[in-house]
């Protein structure tokens, strides 16, 4: 083979290599146990859904993570889902979708899950939540996290990936899902990487604070450009959340 020619392979193969799908969608691998409130919401022991500790008794996901499923259980303090020295399994006390969610529409596609007992520690701890009307102004960084697949048709991570992502402008986002997104109740983003399916529920984070909860975004392509993925705001929330965590319902 000519110098010319490994030149050229090497060149492709570098190419190849850096264009690979080894995130959420274009992320990485998030450091281990970075996220503490990131886990894992399953089905008879596999991931459907992500989520996140927001007290010693409540995760909050999507609404539309219930559909179809009799039982969910959720996995703590996890990074490799293949792995169980460090996560335990728990189970759900009571599932509480907000009483005007609509899955037609995605509207109000919010839901609390009351668990059972787990321990706080440095691998499992709840996040802050933004205060009651506060919003993220267009342009902010800010980022994903989940277990979903690396692709859109691809298999599910094991491990937890990443991406940073960009807050768009709300009227954006309304042009390019129209009559779907909802002004007041839901906010988009934009980046290299993104959520895929099996990241609903999961948490939008900007700073060290969950401003939103991953809804959906264009089934024919993860991360698309003119699709952009949605969540659910959930400073409008506030009150219903507060409410249902001191009623313990």
């Amino acid at each position: 083979m000519t110098i010319i020619s490994l030149l050229l392979l090497v060149s492709l193969s570098i190419s190849l290599s850096t264009h690979v799908n080894v995130g959420i969608v274009n992320g990485t691998e998030a450091k281990a146990h970075s996220r503490p409130y990131m886990v894992s919401i399953q089905s008879n022991e596999k991931h459907v859904c992500g989520g996140f500790l927001i007290s010693d008794e409540f995760v909050l996901t999507a609404a539309h993570c219930w559909n179809g499923y009799k039982t969910l259980t959720v996995v703590v303090g996890a990074h490799d889902l293949r792995e169980s020295k460090n996560s335990d399994r728990i189970g759900v006390k009571s599932y509480i979708p907000h009483p005007r969610y609509m899955a037609q529409f995605s509207w109000n596609d919010i839901m609390l899950l009351r668990v059972t007992t787990f321990n706080i520690n440095n691998y499992v701890e709840w996040i802050s939540l933004p205060k009651k009307g506060e919003d993220v102004e267009a342009n902010t960084l800010c980022s994903v996290a989940g277990w979903g697949r690396l692709e859109t048709n691809g298999s599910l991570s094991d491990r937890l990936m990443e991406a940073n992502v960009y807050i768009m402008n709300k009227r954006e986002c309304y042009d390019r899902w129209g009559e779907k997104f909802s002004v007041t109740q839901m906010m988009c983003t934009c980046g290299h990487g993104g959520s895929c399916r099996f990241d609903s529920g999961g948490p939008l984070v900007c700073g060290h604070t969950a401003v939103g909860v991953t809804a959906f975004g264009y089934k024919l392509l993860c991360n698309s450009p003119e699709k952009p993925n949605v969540y659910i705001k959930i400073s409008p929330y506030i009150p219903w959340i507060n409410d249902t965590i001191r009623n313990k319902k």
